[in-house]
């Protein structure tokens, strides 16, 4: 006879409690099934793509569709027309950050900036990075909270940004930084607050063109909305505000790709 184990962690005080405890009985906390636990078996697309991973996904071929995009523009606008390095007027056609623009009422920057990259390596190096931390805080926190922590973090990455320099800036890297305080448990995290030193020293270089502002206010918004968020449990009513939440950064980040549509196309 198989038996099935029951045990598992609370989320707060990490004491051992079973699946059938809805409330922690050592610190009283309302517990619930993990997010990853709340979906089906089957994963998207036949099964090729786990649930964990889904949103992740969705948001890597967005990145490399806009890549793509890039590439393809840039044969138009640059003489070299390769996707190896892109040129600043590509990045700026498509929504890359950059000060003037912004204070002349180009708000959308600030969202689209973060979903571009300028080179072959800048988007493998961060599609490796978001692949597997995004399916950690996914997973732990689901997918609505999971929305929220990567546009808000992508935001004040590139508010930072904006205040710190007036020059061009683009890449997922903001947001990613401001996952990592929400990855789920000590160990997972030390081993991205590592990654995020190592990445922070590295644009202290000058042959390396990383933009550390965006990374440290990228963080910062991640302290801070992984503090809101709490530790994952379930309650109608918060997964419902959450819900709402990743909803209004879905319409935002929408509605900024439309005023990049628009502004691209007008600019012609």
């Amino acid at each position: 006879m198989i038996q099935v184990e029951k045990r598992r962690m609370c989320p707060h005080c990490r004491a051992f409690i079973t699946t059938d405890d809805k409330i922690c009985p050592y610190c009283g906390l309302e517990v619930g099934p993990q997010a990853a636990e709340r979906r089906t078996s089957s994963g998207a697309l036949g099964g090729l793509i786990p649930h964990a991973h889904f949103t992740t996904v969705m948001i890597l071929l967005i990145n490399t569709g806009l890549y793509a995009a890039m590439v393809l523009h840039s044969t138009k606008t640059d003489a070299r027309g390769g996707g190896l390095d892109l040129d600043p007027q590509t990045l700026f056609d498509f929504g890359a950050k950059y000060r003037p623009a912004i204070q002349a009422g180009q708000w959308w920057r600030l969202i689209t900036a973060g979903f571009l990259h300028g080179g072959l390596l800048h988007i493998l190096m961060n599609s490796w990075v978001l692949f597997d931390l995004g399916a950690q805080v996914e997973e732990s926190f689901g997918t609505s909270r999971y929305l929220v922590f990567y546009f808000v973090s992508t935001i004040t990455g590139f508010l930072a940004s904006f205040y710190w320099s007036p020059a061009l800036s683009i890449g997922s890297s903001a947001g990613i930084f401001g996952l990592i305080r929400s990855s789920y448990g000590a160990m997972v995290r030390s081993v991205y607050m590592r990654w995020a030193i190592y990445g922070l020293l590295l644009g202290l270089l000058p042959f390396f063109a990383t933009d550390n502002a965006a990374h440290v206010g990228g963080i910062a918004g991640g302290f801070v909305i992984a503090y809101a968020a709490g530790t994952p449990g379930y309650s109608r009513l918060v997964e419902r505000v959450w819900q709402i939440a990743a909803g209004i950064a879905m319409a935002l980040t929408a509605a900024a790709f439309v005023q990049m549509f628009l502004w691209l196309t007008a600019a012609k």
